[in-house]
């Protein structure tokens, strides 16, 4: 008797083989019976529970924001720490004052006699706007006109792991949500067949404490990062084993997932397997999503060259020249074009000279790293403005800290700064053409305008749309937010 009621209770696994063996080969009052103690147990139940959850949204579901906002960012984070009076801080009494002595706090309540180090870089102002930018970033001086440049940033660590840690999760420890998680949490995603927040790494190497960086912390894991490489294969290991159709894993997948279903259906505090489930999905979805995200043979040759794609290798040897980045640029492009709410692209990679930390150098530094990184994020602003997506996508530049405006060893190096530094944004919501906030006459501590970073998450998320402290997650007995405990406040001298 093959009863189409006991096919969604196979499906569901709940009977056991010999349930099932008596439903199939029994007739008439035995079957009767059968039903009768299934429903007794709630079987039934249970599986129409299973049923009814499986037409829920899932986790990554689109959800109404607090207030208009925009539908994607993009942050183009500079791992090591970018020197701001090299690039976009211009201080003229530093210049003046080059090779002369001062006491300085290097480190926490560590005063030392130092050197100062002018910068060797020639500045401008450009646009409209008279924005100050330096010869290291050429490209993106074009478009200072499309930036909120913010100069008066502090953070609490000196050290890179910590500094990341704040920077992204707005804790100097780990277990905390990322601004990706928050993001993918309180507005969901757009895709169906994508990530909601996806994450490319320098191909020298990813930052310190790693996965850390991208992690969910106390959420659900579905709020997590996925990494996303950005030539070859998309994510490793994603291509079904030989000899398993499409058609089988959608079958093997559903079944799997009206399982977990009926097992969650009578119990609470299943986000981990809510998220499980959702990964299945989402892998499936991605095997022919992702080859398709990441072959460009669609984009113009204009448009492959803007970002740097054909250019070759820098001139110094650990320079990888704009082609991987600006691919990561271009790739981001088309993420947000599909939906994907965050996208964090990492420049720089390993230690010392691989990153922007240029202890060793800042000279050097510059010179491996700002040809990198220029040409792409002109090209990203460019083209996203071009389609009509500027508006709607906000993109944040910057690193964990600065750097000192003293000299370091032999060659000129800089130590890292978390007292005064730069970030820039742009995109929707963004105040055009703005230079905000001051450091010292020195470039090494804000005085104008100051504000924590916890400040920078809070216009981050009010530009997207949500009210930062309206956006909690309920953990460990408080109402837990990506600011924290402390007053944080959108920068609104940046805001349109």
């Amino acid at each position: 008797m093959n009863n189409p009621a006991a096919i969604d209770v196979r499906r569901h696994g709940c009977t056991g083989a010999r349930r099932q063996f008596l439903w199939d080969q029994g007739a008439g009052f035995t079957g009767l019976a059968l039903a009768s103690l299934l429903e007794r147990d709630g079987v039934f139940a249970r599986a129409a529970a299973a049923t009814a959850a499986s037409r829920q949204p899932g986790p990554l579901a689109p959800k109404p924001s607090h207030h208009r906002g925009a539908k994607a960012c993009i942050f183009l984070y500079m791992y090591g720490g970018p020197s701001q009076m090299d690039l976009f801080d211009y201080k003229p009494e530093l210049q003046k004052r080059d090779g002369q002595t001062i006491e300085l706090e290097i480190r926490r309540r560590d005063l030392q006699k130092q050197t100062l180090l002018g910068s060797k870089r020639t500045f401008r102002q450009h646009g409209q706007s008279g924005i100050w930018c330096s010869d290291a970033l050429p490209h993106l001086a074009q478009h200072v006109d499309e930036l909120a440049v913010v100069k008066s940033l502090y953070a609490d660590s000196f050290a890179h792991g910590s500094a990341n840690l704040q920077m992204n999760t707005g804790r100097i420890l780990q277990g905390y949500p990322t601004l990706g998680s928050w993001l993918s949490y309180g507005l969901g995603s757009e895709s169906d067949n994508l990530p909601g927040f996806v994450v490319m790494l320098d191909p020298r190497g990813g930052p310190i404490p790693g996965a850390a960086n991208w992690a969910a912390g106390f959420m659900p894991s579905a709020y997590q990062g996925t990494v996303f490489r950005s030539a070859g294969e998309a994510i490793l290991a994603l291509d079904p084993p030989a000899g398993i159709s499409r058609a089988m894993q959608r079958e093997g997948i559903d079944t799997l997932a009206a399982l977990n279903r009926l097992h969650a259906a009578d119990r609470t505090a299943t986000g981990d397997l809510e998220a499980r489930i959702a990964s299945y999905e989402l892998a499936f979805q991605l095997q022919s999503s992702a080859p398709e995200l990441l072959d460009l043979s669609s984009e113009s040759p204009a448009t492959l060259a803007a970002y740097g794609l054909h250019d070759r290798r820098g001139a110094h040897p650990l320079s990888l020249g704009p082609a991987p980045f600006g691919r990561q640029c271009l790739v981001a492009r088309r993420l947000v074009e599909r939906g994907v709410r965050f996208v964090q692209i990492y420049s720089g990679g390993g230690h010392q000279q691989q990153n922007w930390d240029a202890h060793n150098g800042v000279e050097e530094n510059l010179t491996i790293h700002a040809p990198e990184i220029d040409k792409p994020i002109a090209a990203l602003i460019g083209d996203l403005k071009a389609r009509g997506m500027l508006d709607e996508t906000l993109v944040v530049w910057g690193g964990e800290f600065g750097r000192q405006p003293v000299g370091q060893g032999a060659n000129g190096g800089r130590d890292h700064n978390p007292k005064g530094f730069t970030y820039f944004l742009a995109g929707a919501g963004v105040k055009k053409g703005t230079s905000y906030g001051q450091t010292d006459e020195l470039g090494h501590e804000a005085v104008v305008n100051r504000h924590h970073v916890r400040d920078l998450h809070a216009t981050i998320l009010h530009l997207m749309g949500l009210d930062p402290e309206r956006l909690t997650f309920f953990y460990g007995g408080l109402d837990q937010k990506l600011t924290g405990v402390q007053p944080a406040r959108p920068i609104q001298g940046i805001l349109a």
